[in-house]
């Protein structure tokens, strides 16, 4: 059972800034996210977007985004259940709850928030006949491990980032790389774009544009993919398929937990602190609606800090808490460091 004051359902922008407005709380946070890594959209789909809302960024991209804030939460020292989905909730007897993954690992806390961003990202899978028979032998949707295509033969199908970030990446440690789009256009940053070029032209990677697979064949495990360029059809042998098209976002199964939905989305009060029709939860960025919603990443931490004022009251019952900014009180971290602002020299004129 893994404990903490605040358990975040979901380690997007907002969840881990709330990370940040707890600590100074000292509120212990704890996070559970369905992607492999945190940040989001922001690692997953777009990170070498320019984000140009973000006060005192005029600009900055999506994946240096979510490393400062990494960064910035560490010394409160959170902790992270990764590539695993909320499943179910159960409140108890002391107004706690308890939070099962789909993996089965169980979390308790006295508030949860919700910070699931569009909900849970499921993959967009090609419609290629037969393709779950070869799921997980062979047929991948999510990279969590570069390692496991260690001198493996590697086919990538799609056009983002993603796509192109993943087949630089896998060129230095996959025996064999071929990215398959079906189109000779791509719609990633332009900086990967060139740098594939440059590695096909070295033989790093073998570039298929435009084609399309259309079959996957082996027995029990893939061993070739077919792919269908300019009408005529050709036979790459390979030990994985990774197709590449985004994820398609979904409330999942915090749908089913007794929330307030509108239009796929968590009602919640937000003339006050955030929190859902359930005491002690509460939902921050895009997954909650209410009056006059903005769906920006600056409102997200906006709506986080109000939270974990709440949470902190909840916890902290009939304690009261007297607000300081850091440049006055400075920051303590988890981890024994400290933070704060240059004090004056008092020096006396005789």
């Amino acid at each position: 059972m893994i404990k903490t004051d605040i358990l975040i359902i979901g380690a997007g922008p907002t969840g881990l800034f709330a990370v940040f407005e707890a600590g100074l709380l000292k509120l212990k946070c704890h996070l559970i996210d369905a992607l492999p890594q945190p940040g989001g959209q922001c690692s997953e789909i777009y990170p070498k977007k320019p984000i140009y809302d973000i006060p005192g960024f005029p600009e900055i991209l999506a994946g240096d985004l979510t490393r400062n804030l990494l960064e910035q939460g560490k010394q409160f020292e959170p902790g992270f259940t990764l590539g695993e989905r909320a499943e179910t909730i159960e409140k108890q007897d002391d107004g706690s709850f308890i939070v099962t993954t789909n993996k089965g690992t169980k979390h308790h806390a006295p508030v949860v928030a919700i910070a699931g961003g569009l909900g849970s990202f499921e993959p967009r899978k090609p419609g290629i006949d037969g393709i779950q028979d070869f799921e997980d032998n062979g047929v991948e949707y999510i990279i969590k491990d570069p390692e496991f295509y260690r001198n493996k033969r590697v086919v990538i199908s799609g056009g983002g980032d993603s796509a192109l970030d993943w087949s630089i990446f896998l060129a230095d440690v996959a025996s064999e790389v071929t990215l398959i789009h079906r189109r000779n256009e791509f719609r990633g940053a332009l900086d990967s774009v060139e740098k594939v070029r440059d590695l096909t032209q070295e033989g790093k990677i073998n570039l298929i544009t435009p084609a399309e697979v259309t079959e996957l064949h082996g027995e029990g495990k893939l061993e070739a993919v077919t792919y269908v360029r300019d009408g005529e059809a050709a036979r790459v042998e390979t030990d994985h398929f990774i197709p590449l098209f985004g994820l398609s976002p979904k409330l999942g199964p915090i749908a089913n937990w007794g929330l307030e939905i509108e239009k796929n989305a968590i009602k919640v009060d937000n003339s006050l602190n955030y929190q859902t029709n359930i005491p002690g939860i509460f939902a921050i960025g895009d997954v909650n609606t209410y009056p006059e919603k903005l769906k920006l990443i600056l409102c997200g931490f906006h709506e986080a800090t109000l939270m974990c004022q709440a949470a902190y009251r909840i916890i902290n019952p009939g304690k009261k808490y007297v607000l300081k900014y850091t440049t006055v009180s400075g920051i303590d971290g988890f981890d024994g460091s400290r933070k704060e602002a240059p004090k004056a020299v008092v020096q006396a004129i005789n």
